[in-house]
């Protein structure tokens, strides 16, 4: 099988050096691909495929329905060739990531009881008041630890620099039910079976011990004075699109999986119904949206979550992860003001940068992205899954004007950014080896501290020049491997583990 510089003299950023030389963290597997047999990478691909298929790790796509009702199943695309990331790189990005989020947990904190921010002008009070996830049920409401986001999960690209190596900015926040952190498990535990011997030869950071860490941060979130708490996970039932994840996270934590009819309140306590009669609940992982929680608060025709749920919640009886309310601060138009919260509540001057952002709602703004759509990319500020957006370079003049009309219709409901360069890596497509553009989502747990794993879901878009890497619309996965040097720890290692991971996970 032919080297990567044989084939593809410009994959930026991720590979090549200024689309020149082979970064010094991919030499060791460009040399290993190329001792392999041509027809070696198909194999491994099917061999993967088929395991994938017989574990049952799919996600349903809602809008083709089956007969029952039910979302069409499909395998999220698994990539065989792993993305890279030196130690040193993910050092400067974990520092970053924990200076973001907790910048984004003391907002939300102040956002439900003394609005300093606001009262300091840096951010309208309407961006947040008359937002559609900022819940008036929630104001002065006191959570442990002042967290409301435990799991986040933050989406990273990389777009050029003047060294070419290329610079980290953060595309968005996800702090409500972020989802993905079990392709990334087990994307890791495919490329060890399939590849054991590359694990020999590199100093891969484990990423096994995340259901341990995610069970230590739920459990430091429970009510004071409980001191062996009941963790279950809530699930909106089979026909989600994540179900798989909720049932692989609840079997990786040794907790019950529920769902909502599973739960029942008496006195201001949860219980979940057990064979052995009620058991109290302390702390529910929750991958319900807001909305669907308690039919007696929100949506009264939700079946989803359960009756008196929020009157527990806000008497302190119970623990909801991530909190209620918290969608307030991963909206699109919530995103430009981070660089500004992490001044106000830090201190401190922004590790990882945003993407700049227009914001529709402001009239110049406006006039610029109307007067640029055909180079920018417009997202709805509610959006989410590659779903709602223009990306302006790959529309045709028919999109951009049906976008233009929606824009000029509700200019606060949208948001604009310019395309970026996003850094591709080599990929296995039908075609062969082939660069293709990518993500990032590492998972931030944030308990009484804030922890992570080396590490996240590489998303990449398959389609030839796309620039959307969700699954929904097509995207796949990588694993991704950063590498440990023993000069540069890093904040978050495994437990009693700061060796190279050869023996498996």
């Amino acid at each position: 099988m032919q080297k990567f510089d044989e084939m593809y003299t410009k994959l930026p950023y991720e590979f090549f050096s200024k689309g020149e030389q082979i970064r010094d963290h991919y030499k060791i597997y460009d040399a290993w691909l190329a001792r392999q047999p041509g027809d070696m990478m198909a194999k491994r691909r099917a061999e993967a495929e088929m395991i994938f298929r017989r574990v049952g790790i799919t996600f349903a796509v809602y809008g083709a329905k089956d007969e029952d009702g039910s979302g069409t199943e499909r395998l999220i695309p698994f990539d065989l060739i792993p993305r890279i990331i030196p130690a040193a790189e993910w050092a400067s990005m974990e520092k970053g990531l924990v200076q973001r989020v907790t910048a984004l947990n003391r907002f939300i904190h102040d956002v439900y009881h003394d609005q300093e921010i606001i009262k300091a002008g840096l951010i309208p009070k309407e961006q947040i008041v008359n937002n559609a996830q900022f819940r008036p049920e929630m104001v002065g409401v006191d959570v442990p630890n002042n967290v409301y986001s435990h799991i986040a999960g933050v989406d990273i690209v990389r777009a050029p620099d003047a060294q070419g190596k290329g610079e980290y900015y953060v595309l968005e926040d996800n702090l409500r039910v972020p989802s993905g952190v079990s392709y990334m498990l087990e994307n890791r535990k495919m490329m060890m079976r399939l590849f054991p011997d590359l694990f020999s030869h590199h100093h891969v950071a484990p990423v096994a011990h995340y259901p341990d860490l995610l069970l230590e941060t739920l459990r430091a979130s429970a009510p004071p004075a409980t001191p062996d708490p009941t963790v279950i996970v809530l699930t909106p039932g089979m026909y989600n699109s994540a179900y798989f994840e909720h049932a692989f996270l609840a079997q990786q934590m040794g907790i019950e999986l529920v769902e909502g009819q599973d739960l029942v309140v008496k006195d201001n306590f949860v219980y979940m119904r057990t064979t052995r009669g009620p058991k109290r609940v302390d702390v529910i992982y929750r991958r319900v949206d807001d909305d669907f929680l308690d039919p007696d608060v929100f949506r009264p025709t939700s079946t989803l979550g359960c009756a008196g749920l929020m009157e527990a919640y806000k008497a302190g009886n119970v623990v909801i992860c991530n909190a209620v309310g918290t969608g307030v601060a991963d909206d699109k138009s919530i995103y430009p003001y981070v660089p500004k919260m992490i001044e106000f509540y830090l201190g401190e001057k922004p590790i990882l940068n945003n993407v700049p952002t227009y914001m529709c709602r402001q009239a110049d703004d406006l006039k610029y992205v109307l007067a640029n759509l055909k180079d920018l990319v417009v997202k709805e500020v509610h959006g989410a899954g590659g779903y709602g957006m223009l990306v302006g370079p790959a529309a045709t003049k028919a999109e951009i004007e049906d976008f233009r009309k929606a824009v000029i219709a509700n200019p606060s409901g949208y948001i604009a950014q310019p395309t970026l360069s996003l850094s591709s890596c080599p990929t296995f497509v039908e075609s062969g080896i082939a660069p293709r553009h990518i993500d990032l989502r590492p998972f931030v747990l944030s308990g009484k501290e804030v922890q992570m794993v080396p590490g996240g879901l590489t998303r990449v878009a398959l389609k030839d020049g796309s620039l959307v890497v969700n699954s929904s619309q097509g995207g796949g996965t990588k694993d991704t491997w950063i590498l440990e040097d023993p000069d540069i720890p890093f904040a978050t290692s495994a437990p009693g583990q700061q060796q190279s991971q050869t023996q498996g996970e």
